[in-house]
């Protein structure tokens, strides 16, 4: 596994009223339903940057109204292939 690091100024964790652990992980979420949205990554695979399962992701998708669906027939047959 690889660990990308950023820096984040300590006044946005503060109007976040976020610590540097929970930050990180909005991030990843962020980032693994942004990626999915635009079609980078399977939902198995963002689900894996995320840290959880592909169901608890899919489920996760509606907090952000990112729509499961959004996939063509072909990502979706390939989605079901791989799961």
């Amino acid at each position: 596994m690889s660990t990308v690091q950023i820096e984040i100024p300590e006044e946005v964790l503060i109007s976040l009223k976020e610590t540097p652990e929970t930050i990180s992980r909005e991030l990843r979420i962020l980032a693994a339903v942004k990626l999915f949205e635009l079609g980078k990554l399977s939902s198995g695979r963002a689900a894996q940057l995320a840290g959880m399962s592909r169901v608890e992701f899919l489920m996760l998708l509606g907090r952000y109204q990112v729509s499961p669906f959004s996939l063509t027939t072909e990502q979706l047959e390939q989605d079901v292939n791989n799961a």
